[in-house]
């Protein structure tokens, strides 16, 4: 039997065994144990072809499908807080949340996204939040690098998240303090021979090659998601197109003359106007970055806007949590600078005293792109070298729920994917 026939079987005796009677309800409220693991639930159940319904801003974004047994006992095996609905309540239910003067409403999950991590394979010190949370969750998916970009199967994927990375040809700016680890020396090599592979003679020019390939990417409607610094270096390799921005420690020639001045901002995704920092042994790309100053770690907490769930969906399920300020943390790029940010992007969540931007989102041609500073929602400062975050200590975190918000968007009925 093939394995396509099998799974057909198996999802029809799911689809069997659906009451349609009663459904579970996902409370992701304070009474939830497991919000995190909650969304692998979403997407689990989506697996099997059943709808979920994504209650926005109700008991803090709740999910509900049709009652089975199967799913029932997978709520209980990983420790996921349920409730079962007697379809007469969850109507009622609907009735409340579909009240115009309610800001709730529910969005349709209809098929579970095929997600890709850029990542590189070879091991670096460092490790990136999405995979960890993706593992945790129990949300498959696969890695990406160059050599797949290059070979043009983003298309086969609905989301794709670029992992801790830099795609100006700097190698992350780690050459004052990293320089003469061997870690760093096997990464330079790597990315040398995979740019002559390519025909390029310079690194610089491969990542440009695949920031663009993955701006198309979104361009043909794919969703593109980034943390840390593959935010602000992504937009800056794109200003930078045809110029050379890299001190010669990184390509063995100086940087052009004039650079900042050459820079194409209309190139960008989400910044502008902003300036390059030229200093090699500097550990910061541009000023874009607002890592300093900062607030002290107590006072650091940043805040999520309030957005129209029937009005504004988008935002509203990329901004789903059971609090709406979330404490701070750090990373290479930490926030955005407003003043750098261009007009038509939307700012989700931001330090207002300082006028720093965190969560930030916007459209590009039929897709869709979202930037969210700074390295690990559950450690303030991690640190090369620094041990992953077990989250199995932080199965309610609101940081961490930002990004499992991105994952599940993709899978939002069509209408609803437009802002």
């Amino acid at each position: 039997m093939s394995k396509k026939i099998f799974a057909s079987i198996i999802s029809l005796l799911f689809i069997s065994q659906v009451s349609f009677a009663s459904l579970i309800l996902i409370p992701m409220d304070s009474k939830q144990a497991q919000h995190l693991k909650a969304y692998g639930i979403a997407y689990w159940v989506l697996k099997h072809d059943i709808t979920v319904d994504w209650m926005l801003n109700y008991r803090g974004g709740s999910f509900a499908f049709p009652y089975t047994k199967i799913f029932e006992d997978e709520c209980v095996v990983r420790g996921v807080n349920y409730e079962v609905v007697p379809e007469a309540k969850y109507q009622s239910i609907m009735a409340e949340i579909a009240n115009p003067e309610v800001n709730e409403d529910i969005v349709k999950l209809e098929k579970a996204p095929k997600i890709a991590v850029y990542s590189p394979k070879n091991k670096l010190p460092w490790d990136d939040a999405v995979t960890m949370v993706l593992t945790y969750a129990e949300i498959p998916y696969d890695l990406v690098y160059d050599d797949d970009v290059m070979e043009g199967k983003l298309p086969l994927y609905d989301w794709l998240h670029l992992h801790h990375e830099d795609f100006t040809g700097q190698y992350g700016k780690f050459y004052a303090q990293f320089g003469t680890q061997q870690w760093y020396k096997d990464d330079e090599k790597t990315q040398q021979e995979s740019a002559k592979k390519w025909g390029f003679q310079k690194v610089s020019q491969l990542k440009l090659a695949v920031a663009k390939n993955i701006r198309n990417y979104v361009a043909g409607g794919g969703f593109l998601f980034a943390m840390c610094s593959a935010t602000d270096s992504y937009d800056i390799a794109l200003a930078a197109e045809g110029v050379d921005i890299c001190g010669s420690v990184f390509d063995g020639d100086p940087m052009e003359t004039d650079a900042q001045k050459k820079l194409n901002f209309n190139n960008c995704f989400a910044f502008e106007n902003f300036n390059i920092v030229t200093n090699p042994m500097e550990y910061e790309f541009s000023n874009i970055d607002a890592t300093n100053p900062r607030p002290k770690m107590d006072d650091d907490y940043f805040s999520l806007f309030d957005f129209s769930a029937k009005y504004d969906p988008v935002p509203t399920m990329l901004c789903q949590d059971h609090t709406k300020t979330i404490k701070g943390f750090m990373g290479q790029t930490t926030d955005f600078r407003e003043q750098y940010i261009k007009s038509d992007v939307l700012i989700m969540g931001e330090y207002k005293p300082f006028k720093m931007a965190r969560y930030i989102h916007g459209n590009f041609g039929k897709g869709m792109w979202t930037f969210y500073g700074g390295h690990d929602p559950e450690d303030y400062q991690h640190m090369v070298y620094d041990p992953p975050t077990d989250l199995a200590l932080h199965p309610n975190s609101p940081g961490y729920r930002l990004i499992l918000n991105n994952v599940l968007f993709p899978a939002a009925k069509k209408k609803h994917q437009k802002t």
